[in-house]
């Protein structure tokens, strides 16, 4: 053997290998005796091999002595599996490795989770023990595959003429939307740097600079609650920019490359070509939410008109008493039983709703004395449909477009108020009758965002999203416009439920900028001050500019088809935002705060 641990490896011996001698080298994933012949089944990270010691071989002796997830060499023979118990499923499931001998590199105590098989274990366990949770054949692919999404989407933007560059981490504090990680600078006494948040302002720069073309799979850093689809302290973004484009050739550009991604990655599922462009009101509106999981058919519809002046009083004295009252309708294709109406009810009422008013509808039966003689072929079951009467059930029936079997449910109030339950409904119903394919990969963009909001915190007028967006109608819809009437050239990316990418047209115009933040109660002088390097690169010929970012750690969590992205990343945080592997957050010492110039104030326990 000319190699000191492996002429080949765990995954690379076939059937025209029998014959001939290996050496192989890797954990060993676990041990089986059938009646005095040993089976090993050896591993790395490119696949498994079966290893056989029967009592006449020179390495029986040390193979008794083997424990899981020790470490190990071996020599042998490569021979083919006896008749009838090969493994087609295994890339190496036609041979086996006959043990001639074998060297203990390394031992494992006990585990305290198990490698073999894909058993869940309690989140603290999984961080602590990290190197072994990666060890597993799911996580462990999972991380491959992310591996490669991240090299397919840089070699796709390479090709298509976008230049890489890297960005500062050290920067100054921004307003992304979300708090700042702050890095006291140990030279300029009292002065913080921060992490950021996303490359913005760079990116930016960079067009102005002239590259044209930016981008750069980029770390961003947020201080924000964990949750199950973003990590808390910091991810990974496929961030662009371009110059002298349109939202339309941003879409034209970026739309082909995800969809390339999905459709190289996508197994056995399905990517829908169609990727519709969805104004926001619309989205929330029609599925409830700005990122509409559009595998689910079902789109709701306002139905406020047949409840007005109804003999459903609860509707009907909300309609009257707010002209800003709506009620929504959200169908349930083949959801017409008592049964499922009464479960989706019961939902409702855990979700701090006082319930789901709800119709459903039978095929008609005559001989039923107290059926209303309607002339209509159905029944209409359920204490709206009593109160409302026969014709606004029926004008109710016909707009939604349902059928026998079919029901509908009913929200009422101010639609801001509503409209994230009533998406959330929308989902249940179409999880529970079975109408989601989840099977398939749906996009959408989400455009014209409002520019401006209201917030009810500070009791003013905020940005709604990134405050460097282009406001549609540009100065003179900021100078005439009520501010929140105003669309911004703002758009998402989604895919089955979750916002996969962000980006905007750039205002590019000094004026229009300073303006756009005079609404907002920040001063020219506060631009100037806080936006310093962007405001002065756009005094000096600013080209117009647009971009986005995609989350590449959620693409991932798609294309892998997990619903937790700490199944996709290597060493994430717990939902307490600690790294139980390294310890960190940890203390400082009292030297480093010295040199820091820092003082803490801890708050009591």
């Amino acid at each position: 053997m000319t190699h000191a641990y492996r002429t080949h490896n765990c995954g690379q011996l076939r059937a025209e290998h029998a014959g001939s001698t290996t050496r192989i080298s890797g954990w060993v994933h676990r041990v089986r005796d059938h009646g005095g012949v040993l089976f090993l089944d050896v591993r790395d990270h490119y696949g498994l091999t079966q290893v056989v010691a029967d009592p006449a071989s020179p390495a029986f002796k040390v193979v008794e002595t083997l424990r899981s997830e020790w470490v190990v060499r071996i020599d042998g023979q490569v021979r083919n599996r006896l008749a009838g118990t090969e493994n087609k499923d295994m890339p190496t499931g036609l041979i086996e490795v006959y043990a001639t001998e074998v060297e203990v590199l390394s031992q494992a105590a006990e585990l305290p989770l198990p490698v073999f098989g894909d058993l869940d274990y309690p989140e603290d366990i999984r961080l602590k023990y990290r190197f072994l949770d990666l060890r597993r054949e799911k996580i462990h692919n999972n991380i491959m595959t992310r591996t490669k999404v991240v090299s397919h989407l840089r070699n796709t933007m390479n090709d298509i003429g976008f230049s890489e560059f890297s960005t500062p981490i050290l920067t100054a504090s921004s307003p992304e939307g979300a708090r700042d990680f702050l890095v006291p600078s140990r030279i300029h006494a009292g002065k913080f740097f921060a992490l950021p948040q996303a490359p913005q302002q760079y990116k930016q720069l960079l067009m102005v600079a002239g590259f044209d073309k930016y981008f750069q799979i980029a770390p961003c850093f947020r201080d924000e609650d964990p949750r199950a689809d973003r990590l808390p302290g910091e991810f990974y973004q496929l961030d662009l920019e371009m110059s002298f484009v349109t939202q339309d050739e941003l879409f034209a550009t970026m739309e082909p490359v995800i969809l390339e991604l999905f459709n190289t990655f996508k197994g056995d599922k399905t990517v829908r070509a169609d990727v519709p462009r969805i104004p926001h009101s619309e989205a929330l509106c029609k599925y409830g939410s700005d990122k509409p999981d559009l595998r689910n058919p079902i789109e709701m519809q306002a139905v406020t008109e047949h409840f007005a002046g109804s003999g459903f009083k609860v509707f009907a004295g909300m309609i009257a008493a707010d002209p800003k009252v709506e009620v929504w309708a959200i169908p349930a294709p083949k959801g017409g039983s008592r049964a499922f109406c009464d479960r989706m009810n019961s939902w409702a009422q855990k979700e701090g709703q006082p319930g789901l008013g709800y119709i459903y509808f039978t095929p008609a039966e005559p001989s039923q004395e107290d059926r209303p003689a309607t002339g209509h072929d159905y029944d209409a079951k359920g204490p709206i449909a009593k109160n409302i009467g026969p014709e606004r059930v029926h004008a109710i029936k016909n707009q939604l477009g349902l059928k026998y079997d079919d029901a509908v449910f009913f929200v009422a109030g101010r639609p801001e108020k509503f409209y994230r339950f009533a998406g959330d409904a929308r989902t249940i119903v179409g999880k529970e009758l079975a109408l989601t394919k989840e099977n398939e990969f749906a996009f959408a963009w989400i455009v014209d965002f409002p520019f401006y909001e209201w917030s009810d915190e500070d009791k003013k007028v905020d940005f709604g999203h990134n405050p460097f967006s282009m406001p549609q109608g540009g100065m003179k819809a900021l100078q005439e416009q009520d501010p929140l009437t105003i669309k911004a050239f703002q758009y998402d990316m989604v895919c089955n439920g979750y916002e996969i990418a962000s980006g905007s047209i750039r205002n590019h115009s000094p004026e229009t900028m300073v303006k756009a933040f005079e609404i907002t109660g920040v001063t020219k002088a506060e631009v100037e001050e806080r936006f310093g390097g962007m405001y002065r690169a756009f005094q000096f010929g600013a080209p117009p500019h647009g971009g986005m970012a995609f989350g590449v750690d959620r693409l991932v969590m798609l294309i892998c088809g997990v619903n937790n992205l700490r199944e996709i990343t290597l060493f994430p945080m717990n939902q307490q935002a600690q790294d139980l592997l390294m310890g960190a957050p940890n203390d400082p010492t009292p030297k480093q705060l010295r040199e820091l110039h820092i003082r803490l104030n801890l708050p009591e326990n």
